[in-house]
């Protein structure tokens, strides 16, 4: 019998029911180790340690995670401030062991000082604790309890290793380091190995050293100039670890398939190529996931849902697949779009493009007048695409216009059946508790250089709830058949928001002035969704709502949608950009009318447990990438409007009135920011607490909820962030209104802290006191860091 390997040993004796932790030496004696094998002790420990399979207690002891009851895995989120949220992994074993709620610490908050060398999007374990009650809170209330929050102890897993910044060297070269521009980092990356970066170019460093004060890290790319167009979406693809070319093995694979679909695999499939199938997406789409076709029926109508077949070109544990899973899904960035799948298949031979064979797996629904599916089947098909219509011709034809031309003759009659059925699935949707949070969109347009050009907003009219509606129907009808016939797939989830987080958003929609009921009752929510429709402060209403609800995620667990009101559901209609489609597919497959031969394999339960984490964290990731390129074109366009000849008016609402000036929302493009007490118009300005409003000379005032016509005062393109003024008046100096107590202080000061003229005058030992504190903080950024040298076990 094979002697174990050491690694084995060291795991067996560490998760034996009688262990008590051990330091090294302890381990060495226990285990038998020879000296000249102690070296590979600590290496095997080291590695144990950073895969998480062991922890490095009190004492420098060694344990299992599951020893220590108050540690979770999970992945960590930095804000822009440098704190971070910690969200633990709801499917994982040991967190499930741990005997902690895992619901209720569903997101944990990490203080800066307890986020160790992780990074943006790592998967790390982290130990709960609860702060010291304040003492001021509980004496105020003696029921208080602490928040629970969350320390990072370990790092299991990097997301890429990789920081953005700024290149900066010495003058005479010899030293050089980057100052990232990730709010993980606070502050700079020494430069270690060759390079042919330039100080004051954008570069991306792979970490080597964390544990050094500073990390230290090499140059693996040099983006360019900070102002040159690309460089801050390039930016944005490393810094969250986005893979932007495939491996040579996976495009030969992918190109293996050529252009044509295979007449046998054609001869095998149900042909609706003579059916009028057409497809609705976006005007500059290039990859067409989804197809329909419709049908009046005597009791309704007859729905066909036709996706692409990923699942015949992408088969399990290829090199296809393992870059797929990889990805997790495609990410669409405000100029370009990342595929998870190379363009011969996402825009090729995959996509639903018309005139063409393409495969499909297909979902045949009969709905009845209610709205209601009364029945299902589903079936490997062929189509043949006979329109291709973007949502903008698709309303064109609800309205009452002429379709495109040389468009069938049959389609006009075909788009309207499809509305009629839609809107009655909408409606019993929403009577059956889904919730309404469809969000204003708007889209930044760049010119031919990539620079910023202009706002569109983005109507989601009828023809866009058509597809939305029939692809809800596909989803669910997948997922009952699925868990009815227990096949381990993934499904998508939204949870049960917390009691406790729906009251905190129902103080903010009082403060708007909305009354309600009971906010855990769903009903009572969408009326005040309702409540709000049409209204000002429908965006903040509905994004209040949106934070107090958890985030939807994939699970193989069938838990439900709760925003959907949906008990089962999952992702089958997008297989080219999401991986969880590419399995529910395979999945369905001996479900079929037409079974293939020879069902692909499917993920057992406890990958399936790894892929769904994974596949929630890069979807995240790429959630992330996308806003935050939005983000950065719509500061781009807004710094423009600022340096416009012609002022540019945004219509704006008071989100928040503070002491220091008031928060602030552009509705007409959905970006926050902010009016300072010094941009309001001219005259001394009060802050009243208790009524949530700045009141001004003539009594005139500012309060929460109110709509103003802003302009933009300042980009502060670092922090991203901007700065508003009220339109066409002047800016006023920030003055306070005069009261008893500041005009005895101001009296005070003026008496006996008059400033003198001449600095040098200041008596000998303040200007000592101010060369030391100089000092004392020019040391302090010198390597203003947060990674601290750990101690030499």
């Amino acid at each position: 019998m094979p002697q174990a390997s050491l690694r084995d040993r060291i795991l067996e004796l560490i998760r034996s029911s009688d262990y008590r932790p051990m330091n090294k030496s302890d381990l060495s004696r226990v285990l038998k180790v020879p000296l000249k094998q102690r070296s590979q002790l600590r290496k095997e420990l080291q590695a144990l340690e950073r895969s998480g399979d062991i922890v490095l207690g009190k004492k420098n002891r060694y344990q299992s995670p599951s020893a220590k009851g108050d540690q979770l895995r999970g992945s960590i989120k930095f804000t822009p401030k440098g704190d971070a949220w910690f969200f633990p992994d709801q499917a994982d074993a040991e967190n499930k062991a741990s005997g902690i709620d895992l619901e209720k610490n569903s997101r944990l908050y990490v203080p800066r000082r307890d986020t160790g060398n992780s990074l943006d999007g790592d998967r790390v374990l982290a130990t709960l604790h609860q702060p010291r009650p304040d003492a001021r809170d509980y004496r105020r209330n003696r029921d208080t309890e602490p928040e629970t929050r969350a320390k990072v102890d370990l790092v299991i897993d990097r997301r890429s290793g990789k920081v953005v910044g700024v290149f900066h060297s010495a003058a005479k070269g010899k030293n050089s380091w980057v100052i990232a521009d990730d709010s993980a980092m606070n502050g700079r990356v020494d430069v270690i190995g060759d390079h042919t970066a330039r100080a004051g170019q954008m570069v991306v460093v792979a970490i080597d050293d964390y544990e050094s004060a500073p990390p230290r890290g090499h140059i693996i790319e040099v983006l360019g100039w900070p102002d040159e167009a690309g460089v801050d979406i390039l930016a944005i693809i490393h810094r969250n670890g986005i893979k932007t070319s495939f491996p040579d093995e996976v495009l030969r694979d992918a190109r293996q398939f050529g252009d044509k679909v295979d007449p046998k695999e054609v001869a095998r499939r149900e042909d609706w190529r003579d059916r009028l199938v057409i497809t609705i997406d976006p005007g500059d789409a290039k990859d067409h996931d989804d197809a329909i076709w419709v049908k009046k029926t005597d009791n309704g109508w007859q729905l066909a849902v036709h996706i692409a077949d990923v699942s015949h070109y992408v088969k399990p544990r290829t090199s296809l697949d393992k870059e797929a899973i990889e990805r997790g899904n495609s990410t669409y960035l405000v100029d370009r779009v990342i595929p998870m799948l190379p363009v011969e298949l996402s825009n090729g031979l995959c996509s639903l493009k018309p005139f063409a064979d393409r495969l499909t797996k297909c979902a045949v629904l009969d709905v009845n007048k209610q709205g209601k599916v009364i029945k299902s089947r589903f079936c490997d098909a062929v189509i043949h695409s006979q329109s291709k219509l973007s949502y903008e011709q698709a309303q064109e034809i609800l309205d009452g216009k002429p379709a495109p031309k040389d468009s069938p003759k049959e389609l006009v009659e075909m788009v309207k059946e499809s509305w009629a059925m839609a809107s009655r699935l909408r409606k019993r949707r929403f009577d059956d508790g889904a919730l309404d949070l469809e969000m204003p969109e708007v889209r930044v347009r760049l010119n031919d250089k990539g620079q910023a050009d202009r706002i569109e907003k983005v109507v989601h009219t009828e023809s866009h709830q058509l597809i939305e509606e029939c692809m809800l129907a596909a989803n669910e009808a997948v997922a009952k058949i699925i868990k009815i016939r227990n096949k381990p797939a993934i499904y998508r989830i939204h949870e049960e928001p917390e009691a406790s987080r729906l009251l905190e958003y129902g103080e903010t929609a009082k403060a708007f002035g909305y009354s309600f009921g009971d906010l855990t009752n769903k009903d009572h929510i969408q009326k005040l969704l309702d409540a709000a429709k049409g209204r000002p402060d429908e965006h903040a209403i509905k994004i209040g709502l949106l934070k107090s609800l958890k985030r939807a995620a994939y699970s193989p667990d069938p838990l439900g949608h709760y925003g959907l009101s949906k008990a089962d559901y999952c992702h089958f209609t997008s297989p080219i950009r999401r991986y969880a489609d590419l399995i529910i597919h395979r999945a369905l497959q001996p479900f079929l009318d037409n079974p293939p031969k020879h069902p692909d394999k499917t993920f057992g339960q406890a990958e399936l447990h790894d892929i769904a984490r994974h596949i929630s964290d890069t979807e995240r990731a790429s959630s992330d990438s996308e806003n935050e390129s939005k983000n950065i074109k719509m500061l781009e366009y807004l710094d423009r409007c600022s340096k416009a000849d012609k002022p540019v008016i945004f219509q704006g609402l008071i989100t928040e009135v503070r002491s220091m000036g008031l928060m602030v929302e552009a509705t007409d493009i959905g970006t926050r920011g902010v009016i300072k007490r010094e941009d309001l118009p001219q005259g001394p300005w009060r802050f009243e607490q208790s009524q949530s409003r700045l009141v001004g000379p003539g009594g005139r005032q500012f309060q929460m909820g109110q709509r103003i016509q802003m302009e933009v005062a300042n980009i502060d393109h670092e922090r991203r962030f901007v700065d508003f003024k009220i339109s066409g008046e002047a800016k006023g100096t920030g003055g306070r209104s005069d009261s008893r107590r500041s005009s005895k202080k101001a009296t005070k000061w003026a008496r006996d802290k008059k400033p003198s003229k001449d600095a040098s005058s200041a008596p000998r030992s303040k200007k000592k006191s101010a060369k030391k504190s100089a000092k004392k903080s020019a040391k302090k950024h010198a390597q203003p860091l947060r990674h601290k040298r750990k101690k030499k076990s």
